[in-house]
């Protein structure tokens, strides 16, 4: 069996994206390795069919964080025999570029975004210089890679000129019932980072009558929380945090309206296409979602979501009390949901995932 290691910097247990992708190649003939790393306070890992490994690390964020894990890693990876590497956007792209360089592998890039134009990065001038430096430096030598659509991956070629394919990160199709929900409730599940549009979505909440659920952690959630007690919404904004998959399936499909909002402040979020707009669709929950190429191309096609052309508060709540209230427009969106997701699901991206691998390994 071909030997794939696969390099991620996040907790292994909650990326859902890479258990597909890991999984899938596994059960078609490969061997993998997931690599991530140890987190203060970490869950158990979930049994897999695939390998999982965690390094230790001393520094939890920032550069020295990045520079220890990237040392752990090279020295880890020194050491094993493998027949391909990918790296997980580019904070894990310089050692995989040194051990595919030293055992001659084929190495792959898995760009989940555009690293460089998130908001955490591009509005900050010297951390901006340093990532970018690396990017002009790596991604040109990863001639083989993937992302998650066609804006993105027509980036890349313009910057880079590598044509990397376009392998959506889209929930496993299963025959989900409608559910009868008892109660009504919004959700907004994902990374609570800069850019998410937390700052005009949760003062919009004054003006909306039901409740907001929160699923998920990140760089933003002191301000968050700090802007809900600022609102005096701690009775209708709820943090649930860090979730484990089968538990967030369970808010997701009972969720009344989903949320998918980035700021329009860089490249990777205009380009975006989130993983939580599929799981919406997949739950059959309509969607208050940002009018961007990737999501508006799909809403083209199938009319699952409620785009807005900003994420000012007024406009944010106007769209979700349109969907509260006009129970034929939510019908519309919850059919073309279940229509959608025979077409958009992990199933069809899968079949573009083996051959991309079958033709770099075999």
């Amino acid at each position: 069996m071909k030997k794939i290691y696969f390099i991620v910097t996040n907790n292994l247990v909650y990326d859902q994206r890479m258990n597909r992708i890991c999984t899938s190649l596994q059960n078609n003939g490969y061997a993998v390795t997931l690599v991530g790393r140890n987190q203060p306070n970490n869950v158990p890992l979930n049994k897999k069919p695939f390998n999982q490994v965690r390094l230790n690390c001393w520094f939890s964020k920032g550069k020295f964080f990045y520079i220890e894990f990237n040392l752990r890693l090279f020295f880890y990876l020194l050491f094993k025999k493998m027949d391909a590497i990918c790296a997980i956007d580019l904070d894990t792209i310089m050692p995989v570029l040194f051990i595919s360089n030293l055992k001659k592998i084929p190495r792959i890039y898995d760009a989940h975004e555009l690293f460089c134009e998130m908001k955490e990065v591009v509005t900050r001038p010297s951390i901006y210089k340093a990532w970018k430096f690396i990017e002009r430096k790596t991604v040109p030598k990863f001639i083989n890679g993937y992302t998650v659509c066609k804006p993105i991956a027509d980036e890349f070629e313009k910057m880079y000129r590598v044509s990397y394919k376009i392998i959506r990160n889209i929930s496993v199709l299963k025959n989900l019932p409608v559910i009868n929900k008892k109660e009504k409730y919004i959700l907004y599940q994902g990374a609570v980072n800069e850019g998410r549009s937390f700052e005009t979505l949760i003062p919009a909440m004054k003006d909306v009558d039901v409740p907001l659920i929160i699923c998920g952690d990140g760089n933003f959630m002191q301000q968050a929380k700090a802007l809900v007690e600022k609102n005096n919404l701690g009775h209708k904004i709820i943090f649930k945090g860090m979730l484990l998959p089968d538990e967030l399936i369970n808010y997701t499909n009972n969720a009344t309206i989903g949320i998918t909002l980035f700021e329009n402040n860089g490249l990777s979020n205009y380009y975006s296409l989130a993983n939580r707009f599929f799981d919406y669709m997949h739950a059959a929950i309509p969607q208050v979602c940002v009018n961007y190429p990737a999501y508006a191309e799909i809403n083209n096609q199938y009319k699952i979501a409620s785009l807005i052309n900003d994420v000012e508060p007024a406009t944010i709540s106007n769209a979700l009390n349109n969907l509260l209230r006009n129970d034929v427009l939510y019908n519309e969106l919850q059919s073309a949901c279940i229509k959608a997701r025979e077409v958009f699901n992990w199933q069809e991206e899968e079949k573009k995932l083996i051959q991309f691998y079958n033709q770099i390994l075999h």
